[in-house]
């Protein structure tokens, strides 16, 4: 296959993103790593010799990289002098002994097995007896916690680490076993892959999901963001549809939601689809069946993945910013147009994401058109800046899935895919992905965050006919249920006025319950006086005292300035987001800095808010910008309209 060659302005050949590491020395004995980081044995390819320190993949073209991984031999590189300074996609060397186990059984070998989260070593389980039986389903019980409903577990591991792996009798014995375990509590297995070892033993991964009771499905929250033109609601639209494009947008139709948006495709708005996947990770969407509907798809799913689609152009970032605050996805895409250069847009989204320390992973489209070569490039320069310092991971086949998803916690993982919305390519990576990817929450931190009285978010206000008025958003704490007594507000004088809930709506379909954690419509009776709502009221608790709860105009945080081009000094206004809220507020005080704070420095401040009061707790994340200044921090006190500021 020929390679992409591009010239520089004087004629000489610049190698492609994936040439960047010339095949200029390595060493027939030697031990290297594949683009990934898979370990391999290298060839003899020249008498030259390099540093250890030097040594890394050849990077190919995207096309001979898919055919690499996909079982050619490999061979090891030195890094020309000109690209030293240029980073590897990944070392796993580099950060798995402060990270979470890298799940790769091409180096086989395993970190230790981790104390805590949601993944398992088993050397094996043959017939057990019924003492360890019951401490093993006791065990997947704790992992299934750790993992919110889903846990790894790798059958023909120790707990060191070392693949030693199962004749054919033992494995299928083990997995019985695995099986008998998880019908104990009610949970199903499948198995992810299978690694063949020498003298017909084998290692297996299997993903052990189990439902909670009250609950239909294991739901993950995905925003979905990136400049305008990326291809956002055509990737969204080919993967609930089950359709691919024509190449001229009509997978994006399905997505938008007013007719300016069809005139020119361009979302404005918050938009919200859902995939769905039973229990052996098949696809559930409109495509299902012919009369497949949303509540149909939440029905049949064991997980769910509800995708909320933002807007992509300038004008509406304020929309994208309070989406992403405000309904606190467990996960981001961004999405990046192949063939285009990565715009303020897409960066200023990047920014955002990384500012709420949320995990994220990118999708490149348009690949069917133009090579990625050029953008996987910007990517690899942004993602590796001092700003991020995250590691890009380029996904080529499913080995790179599960590898990545093993890090979606740590924070420094990047998956990076490369998709087309016309021919399909590279979909079923991504599929795969959203498949196995965890909302990041333990199960006991979810009902820690039941016990606690209800806090929920207003984000939406819709006026349905014959029902009245209807509010959308994020339930933070607590558990409602229809009939319910609440409170709404803050109003202009910070109280807050009792209601009852009426109806619970999830993705689409009416349910009697909504827990901490999950996005909710909420429908109330119309015999109650409902005052004017706005987006950033919460509802609380109906308490006997009516002053338990009271709005604030006046708060204090601690900040970080992320970005600023002087100094920020007392009078300085900007847009605040806290959760929903989304208000200008303005600085009335910075405690120990007399002459302002700047880029990279923390300070506490004094805000207050300019239009009207806004219920805010200590604890509450805060994202200020204002141009392309840029602040983050906490709130650390609060002063209810009912106290005075002292």
């Amino acid at each position: 296959m020929a390679r992409s060659i591009k010239h520089h302005e004087d004629g000489t050949q610049m190698s492609s993103f994936f040439d960047l590491f010339d095949p200029t020395a390595s060493s027939s004995s030697s031990e290297a790593t594949d683009l990934n980081g898979n370990s391999t044995s290298s060839i003899s390819s020249s008498s030259n010799t390099s540093n250890d320190d030097d040594e890394d993949d050849m990077f190919l073209s995207y096309e001979e990289l898919l055919i690499k991984k996909g079982g050619s031999q490999k061979r090891s590189v030195a890094i020309p002098p000109r690209l030293q300074n240029h980073a590897p996609f990944v070392q796993h060397q580099q950060y798995s002994s402060s990270c979470s186990p890298v799940i790769d059984f091409d180096l086989d070998i395993l970190p230790p097995e981790p104390q805590l989260g949601n993944i398992e070593y088993k050397l094996k389980l043959i017939n057990p007896s019924k003492q360890r039986f019951e401490h093993l389903v006791t065990q997947m019980k704790w992992r299934l916690r750790e993992g919110n409903g889903e846990a790894i577990y790798e059958i023909g591991v120790s707990d060191s680490g070392q693949l030693h792996g199962l004749s054919d009798a033992d494995m299928t014995c083990s997995l019985h076993t695995l099986n008998q375990m998880a019908r104990k509590l009610d949970a199903s297995t499948s198995v992810l892959r299978r690694k063949a070892l020498s003298a017909g033993r084998s290692v297996v991964e299997v993903l052990v999901r189990k439902i909670p009771d009250d609950q239909h499905n294991i739901e993950v929250r995905v925003a979905v963001l990136g400049g305008a033109d990326a291809g956002k609601s055509t990737l969204l639209g080919v993967l609930t549809q089950g359709e691919f494009d024509n190449g001229r947008g009509r997978a994006r139709l399905n997505m938008f939601r007013h007719m300016h948006e069809i005139q020119t495709g361009r979302t404005s708005c918050i938009s919200h689809e859902t995939l769905g996947f039973d229990q052996q990770g098949n696809v559930i969407n409109y495509k299902y069946n012919e009369m497949m509907t949303a509540e149909e798809i939440s029905d049949r799913s064991t997980k769910l993945v509800t995708f909320m689609d933002l807007a992509g152009h300038r004008r509406y970032l304020k929309t994208t910013v309070q989406a992403l605050s405000g309904y606190s996805p467990h996960h981001a895409i961004l999405v990046v147009g192949s063939g285009s250069t990565i715009s303020n847009m897409t960066q200023e989204h990047l920014a955002i994401v990384h500012a709420l320390d949320m995990p994220f992973s990118i999708v490149v489209t348009k690949c069917d058109l133009i090579p990625p070569d050029d953008v996987l490039f910007e990517l690899k320069t942004l993602l590796t800046a001092v700003g991020y310092r995250k590691v890009p991971y380029l996904i080529a086949n499913e080995d790179d899935v599960l590898n990545a998803n093993a890090h979606q916690n740590v924070e420094q993982i990047v998956p990076i895919f490369c998709v087309s919305n016309v021919t399909g390519d590279g979909l079923d990576l991504l599929t795969k992905y959203l498949y196995v990817l965890s909302p990041g929450i333990s199960n006991s931190e979810k009902e820690r965050l039941e016990q606690e009285p209800i806090e929920f978010q207003i984000d939406e206000i819709f006026k349905v006919a014959e029902v009245g008025l209807v509010v959308g958003g994020l339930l933070c704490k607590g558990v409602i249920t229809e009939n319910v007594p609440v409170r709404i507000g803050p109003q202009l004088d910070g109280t807050f006025l009792p209601v009852t809930v009426q109806t619970i709506h999830r993705n689409k379909a009416p349910c009697r319950v909504v827990r901490a954690g999950q996005s909710a419509s909420l429908s109330f009776y119309p015999g109650d006086d409902m005052p004017p709502l706005r987006r950033g009221m919460v509802i609380l608790p109906d308490y006997e005292e009516e002053d338990t709860a009271y709005g604030s105009y006046f708060f204090q945080a601690r900040v970080s300035v992320l970005f600023h081009a002087t100094s920020i000094y007392e009078g300085f206004q900007t847009t605040m987001h806290i959760g929903s809220i989304r208000q200008t507020a303005v600085i009335v005080g910075i405690m120990g800095q007399t002459d302002g704070i700047r880029t990279n420095q923390t300070a506490s401040v004094m805000f207050r808010f300019v239009r009207h009061p806004e219920y805010v707790r200590p604890g509450m994340r805060v994202l200020f910008r204002e141009g392309t200044s840029k602040g983050i921090g906490k709130v650390t006190q609060v002063f209810p309209l009912n106290q005075k500021v002292k």
